[in-house]
């Protein structure tokens, strides 16, 4: 099937005709004519499967022209970096037409995104925060909005936006389209579609936890940290095929370490993004990695969730995350485009519990790859790798071989946790 196929006007083919695009994807054909119809929608498809297109497409054929200053399409997205993709999406799509059309996030001035709104548009892309603010002031009316769409729901839930998501949907017209676009679909996902959606048609593209098809997944045992560093040189100095890696961390403080440890191997190769960092900083690192100036960039999962980055050859997990849904949306960042990409998992004691989960959600085994003979182990652990000697679970083993002095075990009746028991069953027989 081709996009002429559809009932797409002219300027949104020859727009698409200009970015090479001609064979719509599973989520944008299915996607189409529900959108079209006015229904809501809930569409869950795999990351890099051209979700952002499923609902600008059919938006924009909808869109008529209009002299009115308030917004006619919401488009609500977690991050900054999202809203600006969101933009340019739409940029490439509205090169024919006269549509109206701007962002607004936070850590920027807001005084010019009001005169941006006050001046008039047809489109608005925001953060949740930022839209609150807006609308507030009362240079952002929200009574005209007559479609919303709501991306990357799940991952705004897990930032803790759902009271300004709620509050969101309480200013909006009742009377309007929802459309709702996500990799995974959570209980909490399907609370907020409950109450507030009309009687949703539901697209799902691929099973809930399926990895994408063309991502080679493999992982790593590794001890710790410090190994975890000089395996990550290793994978990029010993293989020519890895040359644009996307190296996931943990956290915001993980991610400068990594990025610590490695610049002085790569200098002026490497880059990294997190929510710490500048506007400008993140938005130049992230062009950047696109150019290929940078051939690693570090980031965390608040970061690069929903970012489009082409031709990403290998993707890192530094830290195997602790929710599955994390990996899927972590590995999506390869693979895209009918192109081929690796994921690759560095796994330690702790998180040996998290790649089964992830193992468990996807229903298939990830294998195990031997560890480089070249390799150097370190044996030095972090702070947060170390054991907590305070935990009354941890057992310290007696360095004193066949010793049946001070390291013995507590008998029965003495530990605390038995006594917790007894006590409790005790009082249970007394009532």
């Amino acid at each position: 099937m081709i996009f002429e196929e559809l009932n797409i006007s002219n300027p949104l083919l020859n727009a698409l005709d200009d970015i090479d695009y001609i064979h719509p994807t599973p989520i944008q054909k299915e996607a189409f004519p529900v959108i079209m119809s006015g229904s809501d929608l809930v569409g869950i498809a795999q990351t890099g499967t051209g979700k952002t297109f499923a609902y600008l497409l059919p938006l924009l054929r909808q869109l008529k022209y209009s002299k009115q200053r308030n917004p006619r399409i919401l488009i609500v997205v977690p991050t900054r970096e999202l809203v600006l993709q969101v933009v340019g999406e739409i940029e490439k799509l509205c090169k024919y037409t006269n549509i109206r059309y701007t962002g607004v996030y936070g850590g920027t001035n807001i005084n010019t995104q009001k005169q941006n709104v006050y001046n008039g548009i047809d489109i608005l892309v925001a953060t949740p925060g930022r839209l609150i603010d807006l609308s507030f002031t009362g240079v952002l009316r929200l009574k005209s909005i007559q479609k919303l769409v709501i991306d990357e729901v799940d991952e705004m839930l897990n930032l803790g936006f759902r009271v300004q998501l709620i509050n969101i949907l309480e200013l909006l017209p009742p009377k309007r389209q929802n459309l709702m676009f996500s990799a995974t679909l959570t209980d909490d996902v399907e609370k907020l579609i409950n109450d507030f959606f009309n009687l949703p048609k539901k697209i799902q593209i691929s099973a809930h936890g399926t990895p994408l098809d063309k991502i080679e997944q493999k992982a790593y045992y590794v001890p710790n940290f410090y190994t975890k560093i000089n395996l990550l040189k290793l994978l990029f100095t010993d293989n020519e095929e890895v040359n644009k890696i996307l190296v996931f961390a943990k956290n915001k403080k993980y991610a400068d370490r990594i990025f610590e440890k490695i610049k002085k191997t790569f200098p002026e190769k490497i880059g990294i993004i997190h929510s710490n960092k500048s506007q400008n900083f993140r938005i130049n690192s992230l062009k950047r990695f696109h150019e290929g100036i940078y051939s690693i960039l570090i980031s965390t999962d608040i970061m690069a969730r929903g970012l489009d980055i082409s031709d990403v050859t290998h993707v890192i997990n530094f830290d195997t995350p602790e929710v599955s849904g994390d990996y899927m949306h972590r590995i999506g960042r390869t693979g895209r485009a009918n192109k081929n990409g690796v994921a690759i998992s560095f796994v330690n004691e702790v998180e040996k519990v998290y790649l089964e989960e992830i193992e468990s959600l996807m229903n298939k085994e990830i294998e195990i790859e031997t560890l480089p003979e070249n390799l150097i182990i370190s044996d030095v652990y972090t702070d947060d790798e170390k054991p907590n000697l305070a935990d009354k679970n941890y057992y310290k083993p007696s360095s004193i071989k066949n010793s049946k002095g001070a390291f013995h075990e507590k008998k029965g009746k003495n530990k605390k946790i038995n006594s917790k028991i007894i006590r409790r069953q005790n009082k249970k027989n007394k009532y």
